[in-house]
């Protein structure tokens, strides 16, 4: 079986945790490498770490590899401002893209939210529209973008609005119509990634949370 190296930006978040664990645990991968501003708690064989700026992301920052997952993402209360914020959600999401465009990877995965819109009067939903927009000029053979709704499940740092909105969703989660409005779990959403860059047909792919949670569940 041809196996494939992977490159995981954000493993230190909900999502990009879960998706780390089961890129390792998936014999597809024979080389998993994680970038990120610190290095994480975990070793592994097939494992390797690399501590990055992504602000002065280049080429010899990244190894080769046909997969790469972008898990990255802040709020604005905790970058600061809508500058910290975006410099983050936006400037390292597509400094990323750009450093793993010129790896050789075939197939980029990144993860934003629902209500995307680089048109949207909401700044939060028009940074994320605007770095889809900037994502599919990169020119990947393959290009995924998952929009989940409200994430759920244990966070490294704590959000005490995350965690309030959690606990209402959880009750009345079951009660939402239609699917995709639903929150969704952190692993959910990573095991969704992993069987979308396995099938990943060529061209841009817009991954809503309801076919998330199918595809996760």
């Amino acid at each position: 079986m041809d196996t494939r190296t992977a490159l995981v930006a954000g493993a230190s978040g909900l999502v990009g945790g879960h998706l780390l664990d089961a890129l390792l645990e998936n014999p597809l991968y024979s080389q998993v490498h994680s970038l990120g501003r610190r290095s994480l708690p975990k070793q592994h064989p097939r494992l390797t770490q690399h501590t990055v700026d992504f602000g002065r992301l280049d080429e010899a920052a990244l190894p080769p590899a046909e997969d790469a997952f972008c898990c990255l993402g802040t709020t604005i209360k905790k970058a600061g401002n809508q500058e910290a914020f975006r410099a983050v959600d936006h400037d390292a999401v597509l400094n990323f893209a750009k450093a793993a465009r010129r790896a050789g990877v075939r197939r980029f995965l990144v993860v934003t939210a629902m209500g995307a819109n680089a048109h949207s009067f909401v700044f939060y939903n028009r940074v994320k529209g605007e770095v889809e927009e900037a994502l599919q000029a990169q020119g990947f053979e393959s290009l995924i973008i998952a929009r989940p709704s409200l994430l759920l499940g244990e966070r490294s740092e704590h959000r005490a609005g995350e965690r309030a909105a959690a606990l209402v969703a959880k009750v009345l989660g079951p009660l939402l119509r239609p699917l995709g409005s639903r929150p969704i779990e952190g692993r959910t959403v990573a095991r969704a990634l992993l069987s979308l860059a396995q099938q990943a047909p060529r061209g841009v792919r817009t991954v809503p949370s309801g076919e998330l949670q199918t595809l996760g569940g």
